[in-house]
């Protein structure tokens, strides 16, 4: 895993090629438009700026930005390397038509990943000879801030495909989240399209302003989930913690739900496997020390944020 290629140079082909040059390894670029690959070294560089002002580069610019090469030729980029990311658009037949050429092009023993939002894996390499090492790793936009990204195998992904995949994003500093099974936009999109959801129904009927409900989740929710999960958050913010907030909140949410046409009611069991998780997760066995706990990394945060001018929530003057 000393080099990767990425195939497709835009902005999550960019971005993943910052990640990879950043944790050490070669990274082989391929981007069919000439206009792209004629730009696509100065947007990292660019980007690689913004990393080292904030503080965010272990290593001199041109140290990682001599690790990335870009080529129009797929047999180029793809030769000697040992996985594949494909960042090309979110559109099945392309897929299914460079998965096929990736497949035809490379060692059984290369991994080939897709930075797809949506499509499941079965859906564009299912008829592959080599479909058993085709896999999504789907990351959170950008990879080199947001460091998590969903690893998400089709039934007929190998266990070797996972853990190599799981590894390698380990060692390039994003932290694995593996999915038990396939589903149409994975858990990121899931939960950012329930929160979309509600938001464009609450804006619809009258009840918020949009920026008003930007606001409240910029300055309560994504404050709060910046450091804790909505798990967490549930389990903190209730003395008795998540059992007690299942009781009390769980009817709540539930006519929510069938209110907005879904009645998917918090059972008890799943209730008590969230609380267990949660509870063997957690630094302390005294709920008032993980609230405190909490208190001092929200405090910490806050004083970061004090000298923060946060340039898009300023109000436009022309």
């Amino acid at each position: 895993m000393d080099s990767v290629a990425v195939v497709g140079a835009g902005s999550i082909g960019i971005a993943w090629a910052i990640v990879f040059a950043c944790a050490g390894r070669r990274v082989q670029m391929q981007e069919v438009d000439p206009a792209r690959r004629e730009i696509a070294l100065g947007e990292a560089k660019s980007k690689l700026h913004e990393l080292e002002a904030g503080g965010l580069l272990r290593e001199p610019i041109a140290t990682v930005l001599s690790r990335i090469s870009v080529s129009g030729s797929l047999e180029e980029a793809v030769a000697g390397v040992g996985y594949v990311q494909e960042c090309i658009i979110e559109n099945l037949e392309a897929k299914q038509e460079l998965f096929a050429r990736l497949d035809a092009l490379t060692p059984r023993d290369v991994v080939l990943a897709s930075s797809t939002s949506t499509i499941m894996a079965s859906r564009f390499a299912s008829d592959l000879a080599g479909r058993d090492r085709c896999i999504v790793v789907h990351p959170a936009n950008p990879p080199y801030f947001l460091r998590v990204a969903e690893i998400v195998p089709a039934p007929f992904t190998s266990e070797s495909t996972v853990s190599t995949t799981s590894e390698l994003l380990a060692s390039s500093g994003l932290a694995p989240i593996l999915l038990k099974q396939e589903i149409e936009g994975f858990v990121f999109n899931r939960l950012q399209g329930a929160l979309l959801r509600e938001a464009y129904c609450l804006v619809r009927d009258e009840i918020v302003t949009p920026v008003e409900l930007d606001t409240l989740v910029r300055e309560g929710l994504g404050l709060r989930w910046s450091l804790i999960g909505p798990f967490t958050t549930s389990e903190l913010n209730t003395r008795g913690g998540l059992r007690r907030h299942g009781e009390v909140l769980g009817p709540v949410y539930a006519r929510i739900g069938i209110e907005r046409a879904q009645e998917d009611p918090w059972t008890p069991e799943t209730i008590e496997q969230v609380a267990r998780a949660v509870e063997n997760s957690l630094p302390h066995r005294s709920w008032e020390d993980n609230v405190r706990e909490r208190d001092r990394g929200m405090i910490q945060l806050s004083s970061l944020l004090k000298h923060f001018e946060n340039p898009l929530t300023y109000h436009r003057t022309d």
